[in-house]
């Protein structure tokens, strides 16, 4: 067991919710840092208190001011600092990015514990596609920027991920069917704690059953990518292929459009030449 660390940055994955998943290797850190940067001293209190740490603590937050910042890179020089979120990851949905790229820039050591984070844990729980994904935070709170926030990402096929609170839970999914569709979701909170619950269906279902009861505690939402277009129309196709073909000639309308639409070449060369006609 090391009974010292190197001077620099260490960023430290705290539970989610349970103490039990704080790694061993992250008390370790705990113990042994010269200062731990926290977002809510008493928050972080308890977990120090179960891993073991007497260690100095100092406010790290959103409303930090650019001094704070800079007398850690300096502490960093002599000292080892830790980087400790309420809950989770350090860096998901909160301001320590900031402190992390000034250490970089200034030649700090940095490193990072692997650990809980409550967006891949609901991921792993919504039974969702998971192959490829999006993590999105909060949605604004105002409705146009949370549209065109969603507008955004409507066409991506990719599983969304995003953070809720309970009050503005049953607006936010009703939302996202509005812009997105009526798509699989699932709601999970209070992930690792007693009252863990994950809840699946359609975003509109979803936003029906929380409408007179917002739930309590942390709450994660996936939303599952966009169903298979449907196949374009003959319709469609000619109207793709007349717009095309005032710009371009036969051949390369032809293949632009079935480009575009993902249909068969030579079969759309062979209308064009009809339509033209």
């Amino acid at each position: 067991m090391e009974t010292s660390l190197a001077p620099g940055l260490y960023i430290v994955a705290g539970p989610i919710g349970n103490l039990a998943d704080l790694t061993p290797r992250a008390a370790e850190i705990l113990r042994l840092a010269d200062v731990i940067a926290v977002e809510d001293t008493r928050v972080s209190a308890k977990l120090l208190r179960h891993a073991g740490s007497d260690r100095p603590m100092v406010p790290y937050h959103d409303h930090s001011s650019d001094t704070l910042r800079q007398r850690l890179l300096e502490r960093m020089v002599n000292e080892s600092v830790a980087l400790l979120s309420d809950a989770g990851t350090p860096l998901i949905s909160d301001p320590g990015y900031k402190l992390v790229r000034d250490a970089r820039a200034a030649g700090r050591f940095i490193t990072s514990l692997p650990g809980p984070s409550a967006a891949i844990t609901a991921l792993t729980l919504s039974g969702l596609p998971t192959d490829r994904f999006l993590f999105m935070g909060f949605l604004p709170s105002k409705a146009k920027a949370r549209a065109d926030s969603l507008a955004e990402v409507s066409a991506l096929r990719a599983t969304l991920i995003f953070y809720e609170s309970g009050p503005r839970l049953s607006a936010s999914l009703a939302a996202m069917a509005e812009t997105l569709g009526d798509r699989d979701a699932a709601v999970a909170r209070e992930i690792s704690k007693t009252f863990e619950e994950t809840v699946t269906g359609t975003l509109l279902s979803l936003s029906t059953r929380y409408a007179d009861a917002p739930p309590k505690g942390e709450i994660v939402v996936i939303v599952g990518p966009p169903g298979e277009a449907e196949p374009a129309s003959e319709e469609d196709a000619d109207a793709a292929l007349r717009e095309a073909m005032e710009r371009l000639p036969v051949s390369k309308a032809a293949g632009e459009v079935a480009k575009k639409l993902g249909l068969d070449r030579r079969e759309l060369y062979a209308r064009a030449m009809t339509l033209k006609g």
